[in-house]
C-alpha cells in the first residue's frame, strides 16, 4: 500500500508504453513527451518496483521476468480505467498525427489513391509516411513499433502478438503486347514459355506465387528483367516481346489505348490473401482502430 502512494495513473500509463514499445524514444512520442522525462520516470519506476525493468540484451532493450509478470495486468487495469473514464470518441477531423505504413508500390496503387483522398476530405490532419521493404522487414517492423501497418502476402501463422485482417484476394494476370499475341489474345504453355520475362522481386532468387506454380508444372521461365517495382513493369512490355505475369489490380491503371492485352496464364497459379497486419498493442488504439476500419470499408466499396 505504501507504493501506492509513490504512483499515479500516468506513470502507469507510461509504464506501459514503455514495456510495450521497449524503446524509451518510442514510448516519448506515442506519450507525447520528450525523451529525458520518460528517462526520468523510468527510473522512478525501477525504484517503485525494485526491479530494471527493461535490461538491454544485443542491442535492444528487453523486458525482466518483473516486467514481464507486470504487463498483462497493468494493460488490463487501464483498459478497465479507459472503461471507466469512458473516452469521448476518436474524431478524426481534428486529430493530427502520424500513421508509419509499409507497402510495395502495388500496395501503394491499390491502397493509397482512395485512402488519401478520404483522408483529405475528413481527417485532414492525418499525415502519412509510407515505406516499402521485405515481408521479413515490415513485419520487424510492425512488431519493433516503427511501422503501425503493413500491407503484403505474409507467411503464416505469424507471431502470436501481431494481428491480420485479410483485405481482398488476388489473381494472377499475364500481359503482353497486344501486337506480338495470335488471334485468340492469349498464349498456350508452350508459346507463354518460349518468350522472356519480367519478373517483379525484391532479390532475383526470391521464390514467389509464380514460381512455386511453375515448379509444380516442372517447367522454368526465362527471366529478362529483374526489378522491384510493379508500376515500372508493364510500361517495359510495349512494344516488346516481353511478358509479365502480376496481380489483377496492378493493371488497374493502364490507359484505354494501352498496347498491352491481359489474359489468363496457360497454368494455375494459386489465388492469394492481400494481408494488413498490426501489433496488438495497438487493438486499444481508438485513432489505430478508425485507420483500419476505413481502409476496410474504402477497399469493400471498391471491389
Amino acid at each position: 500500500m505504501n507504493n501506492l502512494r509513490r504512483i499515479d495513473l500516468n506513470l502507469l500509463v507510461t509504464l506501459h508504453a514503455l514495456l510495450t514499445e521497449k524503446h524509451v524514444s518510442r514510448a516519448a512520442r506515442r506519450l507525447h513527451k520528450s525523451q529525458p522525462a520518460v528517462s526520468h520516470a523510468l527510473a522512478h519506476l525501477r525504484t517503485i518496483f525494485d526491479d530494471p525493468l527493461l535490461v538491454r540484451r544485443a542491442g535492444k532493450l528487453e523486458l525482466t521476468s518483473r516486467a514481464s509478470e507486470l504487463l498483462p495486468a497493468l494493460t488490463e487495469a487501464l483498459h478497465q480505467v479507459g472503461t471507466l473514464l469512458d473516452q469521448p470518441a476518436f474524431d478524426p477531423a481534428r486529430t493530427k498525427r502520424l500513421f508509419r505504413l509499409a507497402m510495395s508500390d502495388y500496395g501503394s496503387r491499390v491502397i493509397l489513391p482512395g485512402l488519401v483522398k478520404r483522408l483529405r476530405s475528413c481527417a485532414p490532419g492525418i499525415v502519412l509516411q509510407v515505406t516499402q521493404g521485405s515481408r521479413a522487414s515490415m513485419l520487424a517492423g510492425v512488431h519493433d513499433g516503427e511501422i503501425d501497418l503493413a500491407f503484403g502476402v505474409f507467411p503464416s501463422p505469424l507471431a502470436d502478438e501481431l494481428r491480420t485482417q485479410t483485405l481482398f484476394i488476388e489473381h494472377f494476370v499475364s500481359a503482353a503486347d497486344k501486337h506480338t499475341l495470335p488471334n485468340t489474345g492469349s498464349l498456350d504453355k508452350d508459346a507463354w514459355l518460349s518468350r522472356p520475362h519480367v519478373l517483379v522481386a525484391l532479390h532475383s532468387n526470391e521464390a514467389g506465387e509464380i514460381e512455386h506454380a511453375l515448379q509444380r508444372e516442372g517447367v522454368s521461365r526465362q527471366i529478362a528483367i529483374t526489378l522491384p517495382h510493379w508500376g515500372i513493369a508493364s510500361s517495359l512490355v510495349a512494344n516488346t516481346d516481353l511478358i509479365v505475369t502480376a496481380a489483377r489490380r496492378s493493371f488497374d491503371l493502364l490507359p484505354v489505348d494501352s498496347p498491352l492485352q491481359l489474359f489468363a496464364p496457360p497454368f494455375p497459379i494459386d489465388p492469394f490473401a492481400y494481408e494488413m497486419v498490426w501489433h496488438s498493442r495497438r487493438e486499444s488504439d481508438a485513432g489505430h482502430n478508425w485507420l483500419r476500419e476505413t481502409i476496410i470499408e474504402m477497399l469493400g466499396e471498391s471491389a
